[in-house]
């Protein structure tokens, strides 16, 4: 009696786990996407790309990290700080 209890606990709360994200999907969505830097505007709800070298624009796509110029010098840290690894 007491593991279902458990049991029902655990699969309420990923329930409410699971309307909470899609609802943060739902809104992420609706919303324009507002990213403050020097030269990102949006254009149509998308990032303007002009001026990026491919390699950042490749950077973006695949791995959704933003130019460091763009992020104010934060990136470049993060950058040289890691060791090995993608």
């Amino acid at each position: 009696m007491e593991s279902k209890t458990i049991l029902t606990i655990v699969l309420v709360m990923l329930v409410g786990f699971a309307v909470f994200q899609a609802y943060q999907i739902m809104s992420i969505k609706n919303s324009k996407a507002v990213i403050t830097g020097n030269a990102v505007q949006t254009v149509g709800g998308n990032i303007d790309m002009t001026g990026w070298t491919e390699n950042e624009k490749m950077m973006y796509e695949h791995h959704g990290t933003l130019p460091s110029r763009l992020q104010g010098g934060q990136a470049s840290a993060q950058q040289n700080a890691m060791v090995g690894g993608c």
